[in-house]
């Protein structure tokens, strides 16, 4: 990855802007028509992340999230030391993006804030194991490049989509603190959020502390690599 620390950091507040609005950004636009069906949300979604990768992805990796930073370096892909810049960058971001939001349209559909529907445990598990889906996906990525033509990067956009569509009727699909806690700040939305501050980190560390980086030189790691070997 290219840059200074700061450059990155500031990378990441500017890719974790365009995914949370443009994510959440639907949200809003869905609750403005009455709803849209549960295959294009997670299309949209698909896009959000998809975006943002393909933007950032050589320059900072594309975290984009903070319990992927705190995976990578859990499991040793990235060194702690980077980790602050990059957390502060995406809770900038994603704040910037719904801050925008609620300049723009006001407080509808509450920013896109996400809330649990029906069974808390069903929420909780669906975020765990969606959540230890998509840093699988950016471990795979981690570990292996990007693949010939750079397919592997459609699958970390992939998990958040098959997410969506998924779970999102039961909990929103959060997968990422950021993009909960934004818009639940400034929308004044707090109900359940405990669910996603535990179940969001809890499927991201587990698969962080199981899945460790075969390489040595872990200064080679992170989802910017371009190596197509395997």
């Amino acid at each position: 990855m290219n840059g200074s620390l700061a450059a990155r950091g500031a990378g990441e507040a500017a890719g974790t802007a365009l995914l949370v609005g443009l994510g959440t950004g639907t949200i809003v636009v869905a609750a403005h028509l009455g709803g849209i069906p549960q295959g294009a949300m997670a299309v949209a979604w698909f896009g959000a992340v998809l975006l943002p990768i393909l933007a950032f992805v050589r320059t900072t990796g594309a975290h984009l999230n903070p319990v992927v930073t705190l995976a990578l370096a859990v499991s040793g892909r990235i060194a702690w030391r980077e980790a602050p810049a990059y957390l502060a960058g995406q809770f900038v971001g994603a704040l910037a993006s719904s801050g925008l939001l609620l300049a723009v349209g006001g407080g509808v559909g509450r920013l896109g804030a996400t809330v649990p529907t029906g069974s808390l445990l069903r929420a909780f598990l669906g975020e765990t194991a969606f959540t230890a889906l998509l840093v699988a996906a950016v471990f795979a990525l981690a570990d292996f490049g990007e693949g010939p033509k750079r397919w592997r990067l459609l699958l970390p956009p992939a998990a958040v989509g098959l997410s969506t569509f998924v779970i999102g009727p039961w909990s929103g699909s959060s997968l990422n603190p950021a993009r909960t806690l934004a818009p639940a700040v400034l929308s004044g939305t707090y109900a359940d959020l405990w669910l996603y501050l535990i179940a969001v980190p809890l499927g991201g560390l587990a698969v962080a502390l199981l899945w460790r980086p075969t390489a040595v030189d872990r200064l080679d790691r992170g989802p910017g690599r371009t190596d197509a070997s395997r």
